[in-house]
């Protein structure tokens, strides 16, 4: 069975109660249980992590190395900051798919700019925790169309 990292960075802890005009009434333990039934369906198994701290996002993406099949992350607001971040993606040599709860392109310009995406196989952004189900299912056809995990 493959293994998924679902990796949450800054504020998304307060899902459902930061802004939900933006971010939607949904917490992170919806997106939990949302990725564990998802996950059943697709015969992978997940685990979360969220931090508030770069250097704690830095260490999980390199922990998958080896361990996991791939990584959906949302890195908040790193997104659109960190080079630290996607220089750990380009290292882990594990598949990430980037997914933002809005639509980051609809939203200020600073907004535009993603530093994960260069070196995600995918991002999807604006159709709020459903995202992530969308994230999963492409990590899981992407490890199909390469003849190797996630999803067999």
């Amino acid at each position: 069975m493959s293994s998924i990292l679902i990796l949450n960075g800054p504020n998304l802890n307060l899902l459902g109660t930061r802004q939900p005009e933006v971010y939607g009434a949904h917490t992170l333990a919806d997106v939990e249980a949302l990725c564990r039934s998802v996950a059943k369906d697709l015969g992978l198994t997940v685990r979360f992590a969220q931090s508030n701290h770069e250097g704690v996002l830095i260490d999980e993406i390199h922990a998958c190395r080896g361990k996991d099949d791939g990584i959906l992350l949302n890195a908040g607001a790193y997104t659109h900051t960190s080079i630290a971040l996607m220089d750990a993606i380009r290292s882990a040599e594990v598949p990430v798919v980037e997914v933002h709860l809005s639509n980051i392109h609809a939203r200020e310009s600073y907004r535009h700019r993603s530093y994960i995406a260069p070196v995600a196989v995918g991002q999807i952004a604006g159709f709020g925790i459903q995202g992530y189900e969308l994230g999963l299912r492409a990590l899981a056809a992407h490890g199909k169309e390469d003849g190797k995990a996630p999803g067999g």
